[in-house]
């Protein structure tokens, strides 16, 4: 009875050990090529950002001109359930304004909690659907027993990566993100993620601080001004639609999808 022995290129000492080299020395090649392509693709995506010496709230790493904030944690989710929060952003009002429809699919981009995604849902109807998007696994296990607890059936959480939404491509009708694209840490690979998911013709809507106006009390980084908005949705094919201009501390400004 034979004991089998190892077949790599370190253990081969048969008459056969030149094919075995070779083909070992194939393979080695085969992975260094990929490794090579990955790094390489690697470097091609960092030319997008710049890298600076990072802030007090920044990540040190710009994309066109503006530093990346640092991401709030799943530990500070309380503030996103704040009682004020009805009262000094107005999301009433928001949701009136996006004129969603029964039936219509939503991706809830950074949803955090639910705070909104439960009134999209409610919105959209039964025959509707909400993606909440979040990539923190702890913002996601809130958010669905938020879901859970409300009774909301319609949505569907899942669970993205810095770098995509990990949503069906052409399936949204509108995407929305509030207080949140300041935070991506990858905004560009994000923002192309979603434009694949939106259909022809959908809407992505940015909601954000208004750095326009010293008096909204937020931190530089956490604001954005409609200037930069408009400067980044259009640099990924997206056409400015229309700027809400109704919410007491923020923007909306709203983009389609060619």
């Amino acid at each position: 009875m034979h004991r089998n022995r190892p077949s790599n290129c370190r253990t081969a000492r048969t008459h056969r050990t030149l094919p075995i080299l070779l083909a070992c020395l194939s393979a080695l090649t085969l992975m260094s090529s990929a490794s090579i392509d990955a790094v390489a693709q690697t470097a091609t995506a960092d030319t997008r950002y710049e890298r600076v010496a990072p802030s007090p709230d920044g990540i040190g790493k710009r994309y066109m001109g503006r530093e990346i904030s640092g991401v709030m944690g799943w530990e500070g989710a309380q503030w996103l359930e704040r009682e004020s929060r009805a009262h000094e952003e107005r999301p009433a009002l928001l949701l009136q304004e996006l004129a969603l429809k029964p039936g219509m699919t939503v991706a809830d981009i950074g949803a955090g909690t639910g705070y909104y995604t439960w009134q999209l849902a409610k919105k959209v109807g039964p025959n509707g659907r909400v993606y909440a998007v979040d990539v923190q696994p702890q913002m996601i296990a809130m958010l669905d027993s938020q879901m859970a607890k409300r009774g909301v059936r319609n949505v569907v959480s899942v669970l993205g990566s810095e770098a995509t939404v990990k949503l069906p491509p052409a399936s949204v009708d509108l995407a929305i993100m509030v207080d949140v694209y300041h935070e991506l840490a990858y905004p560009a690979e994000v923002l192309d993620s979603i434009v694949g998911a939106l259909k022809p013709g959908g809407r992505v809507v940015f909601v954000e601080y208004r750095a326009e106006d010293p008096a909204v009390a937020i931190k530089p980084l956490h604001k954005m001004s409609e200037a930069q908005i408009r400067r980044e949705a259009t640099a990924h094919g997206l056409t400015w639609e229309r700027s809400i201009k109704s919410l007491p501390i923020q923007h909306a400004v709203v983009f389609r999808k060619p």
